[in-house]
């Protein structure tokens, strides 16, 4: 079936750098470059998981390992992010120097920057250092009327007890 004309172009959307090639691992978060591709459902309200349960990154003041499980959600507007070029994002924390804080919300506000979505939020469940457990939360504002966001399903750290 042929698509009828319309005064209005459709977006452009370069193609993704990453997808089906061999792409190293970007040395720094500034560096990484996310890719996103047209939302094939476009106009429909649900909500999308990513889930990072080996997280890492390096504490700012000892330089040591930190861990985490980040779970993003996200309901798409336009465009979606390519899962390849995320995981490329998230692995380029490896190597940098950041308070759990700085990079959970940040890691939340680039996607949604970048990315356009109708909503997003970040849940980064911190391992602990010293002895306390931290988890992050930020989200891009209120859950959008009818759209299902269930619970991120992390448990609260328990150690021992």
């Amino acid at each position: 079936m042929a698509k009828a004309m319309t005064d209005t172009p459709e977006p452009v959307h370069p193609a993704p750098l990453h997808l089906g090639q061999t792409s190293p691992l970007p040395a720094s978060p500034e560096a990484a470059v996310l890719d996103y591709v047209p939302n094939p459902r476009a106009g429909s309200l649900y909500m999308v998981r990513f889930a990072a349960p080996e997280f890492t990154s390096l504490c700012p003041v000892t330089g040591q390992p930190d861990f985490a499980h980040l779970v993003i959600d996200y309901a798409p507007g336009e465009t979606i992010v390519e899962s390849k070029s995320l995981k490329l994002f998230l692995g380029s924390f490896r190597n940098h120097c950041g308070f759990h804080e700085d990079v959970t919300v940040g890691i939340g506000q680039r996607l949604f920057s970048e990315m356009k979505p109708q909503w997003l939020r970040i849940g980064g469940y911190w391992y602990p250092r010293g002895g306390i457990p931290i988890d992050v939360f930020w989200q891009s504002g209120p859950v959008p009327q009818g759209l299902w966001a269930p619970d991120q399903g992390v448990a609260g750290y328990r150690g021992r007890g």
